[in-house]
Formats: C-alpha cells, structure tokens, sequence
C-alpha cells in the first residue's frame, strides 16, 4: 500500500476527507515563510494532548495521550495546512476553552473527564451541523481539524498501530480473504 492508499484509508476511517491531505501525500512541502508563521507552545501541545485523551480515552489499550498526538498534531498543522487553516486549527484552541468556561464555569483542562466529554460531544454535533450547511468557500471547522487529527496520529504511531491495531511488522504472503470474527481489532496499514 502506498502513501496516497493509506490516507484515504484513514480517510475512510475518519468518515470523509482529511483537511492537508493533499499535503501529506505531496511530502508537506512548506515554505520556511509558512513554517515561521505558525507554532503553537508546550502549553498548546499539552492542551491538545488533554483534547486527544478525551476523544481517544485509555482503556485496555493506550489512549492519544500516550501516542504523543498533541506533538503530531502541532507539526502536521505547521507543516501540511495552509495558513488559512493554521489559523482557525490556533483560533480553535481558543475557542474551546471558551466554550468549556461557558459550559462548565472552568477551562478545559481544569474541569472533570465528565465535563471534558459532554463539552466535546456538543463540540462534534456543532461541527456535524455545521458540516451540512457548509458551503464549499466557508473555512473549516476548527473541531473536525483536531478530531480528524486526532485520529490520525492516534492510529498511525507505533502505540496506535501496535497496541490498539492487529500490526504484523513483517507480513507474510498475502491472502486477499482472511475471516473476519466478531470483536477482532483491525489490522494497522
């Protein structure tokens, strides 16, 4: 499978299409102007790990926490987005703390799991709303940027790939229909 399968791969996983993955596919060639104008701080790249961990908790396998998907995150936005997009991905940040104070009186990472949830399952149903009137020249949805990415950098890290997915490193001869048994992980690409 080449790098263009495994996107929209992991497209078709996240449910659509992956904003930058024109990008990620074309190597993130960024321009050092590009790349000068957006970084986000430890503190940015702790939040999104905070964001990453309530949308992909750990359970019996790890969570995003542990697959780093803040640090994912910060370089595929500064690498693979076009400014327009770095800027509503940091305006978006800001947004939902924002959205947390209103919701809970506390910004996110000081309210509780359970506040942390429902805040991002309003988040997600704001952003599928949004999602159907969108129109083709409105910007994206800061939301669907970080749980789109989230997603990716959860299931394309080794921790992902290995713990949560079926991962063989070396695989063997290639067998086109293998039987599928009900609560079988799905197999890493």
């Amino acid at each position: 499978m080449n790098r263009r399968e495994a996107i929209s791969s992991v497209a078709m996983l996240l449910g659509g299409t992956l904003i930058g993955a024109e990008a990620f596919i074309s190597g993130c060639k960024t321009s050092d102007k590009n790349a000068a104008a957006f970084s986000l701080t430890k503190d940015d790249i702790a939040f999104l790990n905070e964001v990453g961990e309530t949308i992909l908790p750990a359970t019996a396998t790890p969570g995003a926490k542990e697959a780093k998907v803040g640090e994912f995150m910060s370089v595929y936005v500064k690498d693979c987005y076009e400014p327009k997009d770095q800027t509503i991905f940091a305006d978006g940040l800001k947004k939902l703390d924002e959205a947390s104070k209103k919701k809970s009186g506390k910004v996110f990472l000081e309210s509780t799991p359970q506040q942390r949830h429902d805040l991002l399952v309003d988040l997600d149903k704001e952003m599928k709303d949004y999602q159907k009137s969108k129109k083709e020249t409105d910007p994206n949805h800061y939301f669907k940027m970080v749980k789109e990415l989230t997603l990716l950098g959860f299931f394309t890290s080794e921790v992902g790939a290995t713990k949560a997915l079926r991962y063989v490193a070396v695989p063997g001869k290639y067998e086109g229909c293998i039987p599928y048994k009900k609560g079988d992980k799905a197999w890493a690409t």
